[in-house]
């Protein structure tokens, strides 16, 4: 495929490459093989890819293989090209969480005959995923750090995922902070569709920010490496030849990291949505097509992680997990999924928050229509659509030959008009409770600040236990005792936050809610005294 949308990019290259014509696309479409289903994004993506092989070469690539670099593949064994004579694996009689790997080893660099070759036994631990009445094919060895691994695969009878005659489906939703949105949806046989609940929501805004934060460090050691690199030039007996292998050494551990951090979140992800749709005993997962979206206009920052979430190994993890359990993964068309209401299919109108109205932003969703009136968040409205535009779309579901991957590449008006979702019985004969008017605050009961029961007495005169009560002012507490306590507390995120009452700093309060550390002055008579660094 990469090899067809290369050529076809360069047998029709544009006069200005940063903008086609209606024309100039019509023609690229044409030249590549199933272009008119082809989304304008790889297109795009590739077309950037040779005007930057142009400005660094002068001219235009022959083809892919001059395009793109040679690629890396690590050192490894290919056992499944072996017959029973060289390699065979066994699971244990005894124990379905072994198996024993035996396999013809050369004894010499140079075999010459049969007696070069010897049987070496390998035992292998099965992680457990993988089902007890599964069989095991021969694996791929792999040497990482020292480690030899095995990439181990196997099969076991699976229902058959469907690719039409769906009724219940869960539409899935793509975001930044919020990484997926979904919920399940239910066709009824008179053709109404209505929500099962409110949906969920899958937030990974620590881990996105994290890997935000890795890319960011990857690139500033990649131009460090690159001005290294043009200050060496062909010395081999520069002084930055060391710090160059260092910070090369140092690209790698950070690639390292962040692709086993994609591979966490993708399986978690993915894990998360098939565990939806489990529920609510879905037979398909509806998700919107990522080949069709863009990240443009929202800056380069934001376009940039927008661009390189995991989306792709996302859905690769979530069609293994939902053929296990016999689900089918169609991705759809997600052209005005956020913008139309799912409920009327009214445009709708976007602002920051419910209780902000008028405030421009894109979070918040409400439906112009007088008569639907529908508000909610912009992705729960999303995943609705998706879902509904499954439903309603299943017999425009084909499979591509390649990959064998279902997908709705084209959305029909009339079939659209259907996909709405109308509001279940339940919720319709439920009155309104929209608030008109400030809320009442009971004030609340005061408590007691010292105990009524008198302190239990301990024999032999030893004092009890002392009641709750303020702090002491007439003498000095220990230093952890402060409201600017050491670093183990816990910083709120409000500003101006001021504890107050026994959280001052005595007792069990000093944990309860404390503001962000500040070091304070320590009078030196103090023993053990000093400033931390």
């Amino acid at each position: 495929m990469a090899a067809d949308v290369t050529a076809g990019v360069l047998s029709t290259w544009p006069a200005d490459p940063r903008k086609r014509t209606p024309a100039e696309w019509d023609q690229v479409r044409a030249s590549i093989p199933g272009g008119e289903h082809l989304p304008s994004s790889l297109i795009k993506g590739r077309t950037r890819q040779v005007v930057t092989f142009a400005k660094v070469n002068g001219r235009l690539p022959v083809d892919v293989f001059e395009l793109e670099g040679v690629p890396r593949i690590g050192r490894m064994l290919l056992l499944a090209a072996c017959d029973r004579q060289q390699a065979t694996i066994e699971r244990s009689d005894t124990d379905a969480g072994r198996a024993l790997l035996r396999l013809q080893l050369p004894l010499r660099p140079d075999p010459r005959g049969y007696r070069d070759w010897t049987w070496v036994a390998c035992p292998i631990r099965l992680p457990s995923t993988v089902p007890a009445a599964a069989v095991l094919h021969l694996p791929t060895l792999r040497l990482t750090d020292g480690t030899l691994r095995a990439d181990l695969a196997y099969t076991h009878p699976v229902p058959k995922a469907a690719r039409t005659g769906h009724t219940v489906a869960v539409g899935v939703d793509w975001g930044l902070n919020t990484l997926l949105s979904a919920g399940a949806l239910r066709l009824h046989d008179s053709g109404r569709i209505t929500a099962l609940g409110a949906g969920g929501q899958f937030r990974a805004a620590g881990i996105l920010a994290k890997q935000h934060r890795l890319r960011r460090l990857s690139e500033r050691l990649q131009a460090k490496a690159d001005h290294y690199q043009r200050l060496i030039g062909v010395d081999e007996r520069h002084h930055l030849v060391g710090k160059h292998a260092v910070i090369r050494d140092e690209i790698r551990h950070v690639s390292a990291r962040r692709q086993n951090l994609n591979d966490a979140l993708a399986w978690a992800a993915a894990r998360w949505t098939v565990d939806q749709a489990i529920a609510a005993r879905a037979t398909v997962i509806y998700l919107e097509d990522l080949r069709s979206m863009e990240a443009r206009g929202m800056g380069h920052s934001l376009n940039t992680r927008l661009s390189q979430q995991v989306r792709g190994k996302i859905v690769d993890r979530m069609r293994h997990l939902a053929a296990e359990a016999g689900v089918a993964v169609v991705t759809v068309a997600a052209r005005n999924t956020s913008k139309h209401c799912p409920r009327c299919l009214t445009p709708l109108r976007h602002c920051k928050a419910p209780d902000r109205p008028t405030t421009p932003g894109w979070k918040w969703a409400i439906c112009p229509n007088q008569s639907c009136r529908w508000q909610g968040d912009r992705d729960h409205g999303a995943w609705r659509r998706i879902a509904a535009r499954g439903l309603t779309h299943q017999a425009k579901t084909v499979t591509d030959k390649t990959t064998g991957a279902m997908m709705i590449r084209t959305v029909v008006d009339e079939l659209e008009a259907n996909a709405v979702v109308t509001p279940s019985t339940s919720n319709a004969s439920r009155t309104d409770r929209s608030k008109t008017g400030p809320t009442r605050h009971e004030p609340p009961r005061p408590a007691p600040r010292r105990r009524r029961a008198p302190s239990p007495t301990r024999p032999h005169g030893q004092a009890g236990k002392r009641p709750e009560g303020h702090a002491p002012t007439d003498r000095r507490l220990p230093r952890a005792a402060h409201r600017h306590q050491d670093v183990t507390t816990i910083s709120t995120p409000t500003a101006g936050h001021r504890p107050r009452g026994a959280a001052l700093g005595a007792g069990f309060h000093l944990h309860a809610h404390a503001t962000p550390p500040r070091w304070e002055t320590i009078p030196e008579t103090e023993p053990d005294s000093g400033s931390p660094s």
